[in-house]
């Protein structure tokens, strides 16, 4: 594959060039600027997060970690409560065309290597990593700054955002609540 704006060779699976950015792929899409949308059918709540996802062209469990993530850090919450809010109500809908599909590489929790609920499993195999390494790791983040409340809280938020890795697109919504 090679890249319509700086004519270097590309991995044949890259949406963007490395060299240059520029978006490889078909020209109609390339042509036509990106809107940043909500997509209420692929979102659990608004859809803030899913557009999102769709506009950066990435894993929308990744989107929603990383806004419960800096929702928690920063402002307790109520910052990121207040800023998804606030994206609700600004971002517009997506049109019923607009709706791209994720191709890339999906974080999952684990249906085969799972102690608890499969989500040490599962971000092993998303980084391609031994799940004893992440396991440790996530003890020793969770223990060393003396929040293990904080992070079984985090566990318990990692667990209810990312879907198991058996569920169909079909049962998603029954499967965004953890079962005991």
């Amino acid at each position: 594959m090679t890249c319509p704006s700086c004519q270097r060779d590309l991995e044949v699976e890259s949406s963007y060039c490395r060299f240059c950015g520029a978006r490889v792929g078909d020209p109609a899409s390339a042509s036509a600027p990106r809107r940043l949308t909500r997509a209420p059918e692929d979102g659990h709540i608004g859809g803030v997060c899913a557009g999102l996802a769709q506009y950066l062209d990435a894993d929308v469990t990744l989107i929603r970690l990383a806004w419960v993530a800096l929702s928690i850090v920063p402002g307790v919450l109520i910052g990121g409560l207040a800023a998804y809010v606030i994206a609700w109500l600004l971002l517009p809908v997506a049109a019923a065309g607009e709706h791209r599909e994720y191709a890339g590489k999906r974080l999952v929790r684990s249906s085969t290597d799972r102690y608890l609920a499969g989500v040490c499993g599962g971000l092993a195999e998303y980084l391609r990593v031994d799940a004893a390494i992440v396991r440790v790791v996530a003890a020793i983040l969770a223990v060393y700054p003396g929040a293990i409340v904080g992070g079984a809280i985090a566990y318990v938020i990692a667990w209810i955002v990312i879907p198991d890795a058996t569920v169909r697109e079909g049962e998603r919504a029954s499967a965004a609540t953890p079962t005991f």
